[in-house]
């Protein structure tokens, strides 16, 4: 074994690894200890202190006008470093800067602009949009479904290793049911084909290939919204079909809500706050929207109560009184 230390961002992941974060976190606390580092020309982290981080953190706020949660983002990567990595005891950490981020209430549609918006989308962009508003998930949650986390039976979808690392169950709108039945078939189809081209296989987590051998190539471990291309891993020398990237239906939802003539600003995350929204104005208890939301407190889903109809206590404008 060769005695070359490791250099740093591979320790960085190794750190991260460990702790089992997701792939997403690596990606993004590795993009960030780079900028770093390259901001103050190359220079060592281990050699820089509090006014070094400080600095990075204000140029990313004033030059390059990020939002506070990115900017917050950035902070959290760097704390990783110096603490897991570089294990350093870090007595400056009270002297650095923390963007407050704004208090910001969600945008919401009504069910009718919902619909329009719906209309507008078709293939796979339709039917993830349909869950995210129909099951309340988040985009990388619908993407990253699998086969195997459709219930038909039981009528739920289950989420796994979402943000949080909390799985959860939610519900599988009986509406979806048949297109959710065609994308199965056009899955099959498409895995049977890759499987006889020699390929077929899909990333797994937690080293499950290992312990359960050809799992990869089982057509329940197969993504529900699975790319049109196939990928090759030139670390491993093998070929695999990844799912859907994001940025193919953000704008494709993006375009629908412009042809649907909607003024407010629509993100695929803009139909989970409308789930939310439409079950809290149905009557629907708190609780049991924080559940299938996955939220691990109430107060993070008690933002809606600010953005129902008639406002948070169902209180009416005098204005409409006369």
């Amino acid at each position: 074994m060769s005695d070359k230390p490791r250099k740093l961002l591979d320790r960085v992941r190794d750190e991260i690894r460990t702790r089992h974060y997701s792939a997403r976190t690596e990606e993004a606390y590795v993009m960030w200890i780079k900028r770093f580092i390259l901001f103050h020309n190359k220079r060592h982290p281990a050699s820089m202190d509090a006014e070094h981080v400080n600095a990075f953190l204000s140029y990313l706020a004033t030059e390059s006008h990020v939002s506070a949660s990115t900017q917050n983002q950035a902070l959290g990567a760097l704390l990783f470093l110096y603490r897991h990595v570089l294990d350093e005891p870090l007595p400056w950490l009270k002297d650095l800067i923390r963007a407050v981020r704004p208090a910001r209430l969600p945008v919401v549609l009504t069910p009718d602009e919902v619909h329009s918006v719906l209309k507008h989308l078709t293939g796979p962009s339709h039917l993830v949009s349909l869950l995210l508003y129909g099951s309340g998930l988040r985009l990388m949650e619908a993407l990253t479904l699998r086969v195997k986390d459709i219930d038909f039976g039981r009528g739920q979808l289950h989420i796994r290793d979402p943000k949080g690392r909390r799985d959860r169950i939610t519900m599988l709108p009986t509406s979806a049911v048949p297109l959710l039945r065609a994308q199965l078939d056009r899955v099959h189809e498409l895995h049977q084909s890759d499987l006889t081209l020699g390929f077929g296989a899909v990333w797994l987590p937690d080293a499950i290939d290992r312990k359960i051998p050809g799992a990869a190539r089982e057509f329940r471990w197969q993504w529900l919204f699975p790319a049109t291309s196939r990928w090759k891993d030139e670390r491993l020398g093998t070929e695999q079909r990844h799912h859907l990237h994001e940025s193919v239906i953000q704008r494709n939802v993006r375009r629908a809500s412009l042809q649907a003539g909607i003024t407010k600003r629509v993100t695929c995350h803009t139909f989970r706050h409308s789930f939310a929204t439409h079950l809290l104005e149905r009557g629907n208890d708190i609780r049991t929207i924080q559940e299938l939301l996955g939220h691990r407190d109430v107060s993070t889903t008690r933002i809606y109560t600010h953005v129902i109809r008639n406002g948070a206590h169902g209180v009416r404008s005098p204005l409409d009184a006369i």
